[in-house]
């Protein structure tokens, strides 16, 4: 039932994705709430700077994560808006940092 979920919300990153060497993690929580935890090699942009701060962000796939998936979800909406189209909602961070894991 959670699967269905994830995917009805856009939270399922192919592995493929995960994989890719040139993937890019992007954390959307406040300073504050990166500062308490993150995935290491992440960036730290928040949702409410994502616009601003379009030149920090690469060519290839970007996972985007945040505490639940929600402001995450808007900063996929956010970036597709912009014409990126390699830009995929990684849920929490905290689960999104499981799945690299399990990945190696």
């Amino acid at each position: 039932m959670f699967g269905l979920l994830k995917k009805l919300l856009g939270m399922s990153v192919p592995e493929e994705i995960l994989k890719a060497d040139n993937l890019m993690v992007i954390d959307v929580r406040t300073p504050g709430e990166y500062k308490s935890g993150h995935i290491p090699g992440s960036i730290n942009i928040p949702l409410n700077t994502l616009d601003s701060q379009l030149k920090k962000i690469g060519k290839g796939p970007v996972v985007l994560c945040c505490a639940s998936g929600t402001r995450s979800g808007m900063g996929v909406s956010t970036l597709k808006s912009k014409g990126l189209t390699q830009v995929y909602n990684g849920g929490s961070w905290t689960s999104l940092q499981r799945d690299l894991e399990k990945l190696g």
